[in-house]
């Protein structure tokens, strides 16, 4: 196994640890009225774990990517909704914060595009959240099918569209926003742009799902003027460059989260049992354990993609492990949940119940992008000796 940063070398794993149980004490509620979970963000500010992904130099705790996904599954095992919603906000943060300055300098970065990452940080330090705005109904998460439009204006650019499953909508101070260029024709160049909430910018409640209902994912219409140093890196056409060559934001994060919930879900099956006195039926035993193994598994498939993120991003080896950790969290996650909701039994699917809720949570982990059907085929692909993002048909991204 590869090499990373010790879980006893992460400072955000204490804290993170002590507010999981309070996530879980709220869960329910936040579950049943589908709303955004307020409280779960103030203990995150308090903590100052928005701003685990910005460098120490800027006020954060200058997480690697190994130190995001141990954090992300300990918050997931207390609430998925809140950790996916933290997933979002630590995808732009890391995205910003790890992209490397040589990289975004070779593209043609002006410097003053390094000045505006470190303002966007340096907020998030201080308690600003930031959600992502990049699927769109009928395209999915597709960069390549963007309809979101911008243009040049004086002193800035104006962005129009629509996005959908937007985590956190009507509750970040700023939005990651995928937007084409408004020439219309050849190849789209999309590119990013950090939006401030506010002026042109309008949330329509419109998320009610099976899963990760607190996570408050509606839509957002833009048709907002932002300045130039709104779009990310100063340099138009980034976003399905860094897509292919560093998915991990856009995929594995995802994984920490799911199998924070396959975790959870064993620890609920566990207590259930416990306390209805099933612990003592080896046929409920042994989906426990079952369920245990894969979980592990499942964990040590998320820790290699993110030890080798960090030793090595972008390299084709470490995205091929990006690819295989979204596909068995999110599987791993289904399955684990509803083996433990059958082990439990039917008391355990009542409303209310933490197992009756996990598994709806779990089941979103092979349908949210890249869903397990998309990395189970960029596999394949890979294994047939194809190159997985340009040789199979349709554009992956």
């Amino acid at each position: 196994m590869t090499t990373g940063t010790s879980p006893d070398d992460n400072p955000a794993l204490a804290p993170a640890r002590e507010i999981a149980p309070r996530f879980a004490d709220r869960a329910a509620a936040h579950d049943e009225r589908g709303r955004f979970p307020e409280a779960d963000f103030a203990d995150l500010r308090e903590a100052g774990l928005l701003g685990l992904m910005v460098p120490a130099r800027l006020g954060g705790f200058g997480a690697s990517f190994a130190q995001y996904a141990a954090v992300a599954r300990e918050l997931a095992r207390g609430a998925g909704s809140t950790a996916l919603i933290f997933n979002m906000h630590a995808s732009v943060t890391g995205a910003l914060a790890h992209t490397p300055d040589h990289l975004i300098r070779s593209l043609g970065a002006p410097e003053s595009s390094f000045e505006a990452r470190d303002k966007a940080l340096a907020a998030a330090a201080d308690g600003a959240l930031y959600a992502v705005a990049m699927s769109e109904r009928g395209g999915g998460s597709r960069l390549s099918r963007t309809q979101t439009r911008y243009r040049a204006v004086e002193g800035g650019y104006r962005i129009t569209g629509s996005k959908a499953f937007v985590s956190g909508a009507g509750h970040a101070d700023a939005y990651l926003v995928t937007a084409r260029d408004d020439d219309g024709d050849g190849e789209p160049q999309v590119s990013h742009f950090l939006v401030p909430a506010g002026d042109g910018v309008r949330v329509e409640e419109t998320w009610d799902s099976l899963g990760m209902r607190a996570t408050g994912s509606h839509d957002l219409h833009l048709d907002a003027e932002v300045g130039a140093d709104a779009l990310l890196g100063g340099i138009e056409g980034l976003a399905l460059v860094l897509a292919e060559t560093m998915p991990q934001w856009l995929v594995a994060s995802y994984s920490a989260v799911y199998a924070g919930v396959a975790r959870a879900a064993v620890d609920a099956a566990a207590d259930h049992a416990r306390s209805r006195g099933l612990d003592g039926l080896a046929p409920v035993r042994a989906r426990l354990g079952r369920a245990e193994a894969a979980v592990a598994a499942a964990e040590l498939v998320v820790a290699e993609a993110a030890a080798r993120v960090d030793a090595d991003p972008g390299a084709p080896d470490t995205n091929r492990w990006v690819w295989r950790a979204k596909l068995t969290a999110g599987d791993t996650a289904f399955q684990v949940a509803s083996s433990m909701l059958e082990a439990a039994g039917t008391s355990a699917s009542r409303r209310g119940h933490p197992l009756e809720r996990l598994y709806r949570d779990a089941r979103c982990g092979a349908l949210q992008p890249a869903t397990s059907d998309v990395c189970a085929d960029w596999l394949g692909a890979a294994a047939l000796g194809a190159d997985p993002d340009h040789d199979t048909g349709t554009p992956r991204w």
